[in-house]
């Protein structure tokens, strides 16, 4: 069983990791042409808008707050007078909030893409498996959190973010450190790490394409004739 643990979540990230960026530098290099969303707001319109950004707005949020709350120190929210179980009930509130916002967005867009005949037929099977993989993981987060609730001294979160500091610091003993945690946790990680893995064989890859110059671009100046 150790084994498998230390396989799972000590070896495991690593793999998926760099599967994520070479795979993606791969396929940039080698297929230009499939980086894109493959949008079906041509075939129908419906629903689109209103799921796409429910799901854009809650998986931001969710990946924001998974980001900063397993990667800051202990020592640091506890300087600014933020206590483990205080940290661990806002993770919770805003994970439920987040979760909550993202799951009704895809919940649309999973629905729109299974029962429309047109989007249905120009889907393909990683379109379909990539929506379904997100939905559970979304799923699994929103099982842990009256399990967190419960558990709100943050021991389990303590664990978890000593973990997530181990493997991005590629300190040893990370998968020690959630050896006894739940269940639930555990396949949340796995499916969250599976996430990483597959990224650059789906249409996640447009991610890497956000416009984030348009932030800081001069503003257009249109004049009448």
């Amino acid at each position: 069983m150790n084994y498998i643990n230390t396989l799972l979540f000590g070896y495991y990230p690593y793999i998926a990791i760099s599967v994520f960026f070479i795979g993606s530098l791969a396929r940039y290099d080698r297929d230009q042409y499939t980086w894109r969303t493959g949008s079906s707001q041509l075939l129908r319109a419906k629903d689109l808008r209103v799921g796409s950004n429910w799901f854009h707005v809650g998986i931001l949020l969710l990946f924001v707050g998974h980001f900063v709350g397993l990667l800051t120190p202990p020592e640091i929210y506890h300087s600014l007078g933020v206590s483990t179980s205080a940290k661990q009930i806002l993770a919770v509130v805003a994970g439920g909030v987040f979760g909550g916002i993202c799951f009704k967005g895809i919940y649309i867009l999973i629905r729109r893409r299974l029962t429309d005949v047109r989007i249905r037929a120009t889907s393909t099977r990683m379109d379909i498996f990539i929506l379904l993989l997100i939905a559970a993981q979304l799923v699994l987060g929103l099982l842990t959190l009256p399990i967190s609730l419960y558990h709100y001294d943050g021991a389990n979160m303590l664990l978890l973010s000593e973990w997530a500091q181990r493997i991005v610091t590629f300190r040893s003993g990370a998968a020690d450190q959630i050896s006894n945690i739940g269940f639930i946790f555990k396949c949340h990680l796995f499916l969250g790490q599976t996430l990483f893995l597959v990224f650059p064989f789906t249409r996640l890859v447009h991610v890497w394409s956000v416009p984030l110059g348009y932030i800081t671009r001069p503003y257009q100046v249109v004049r009448k004739r």
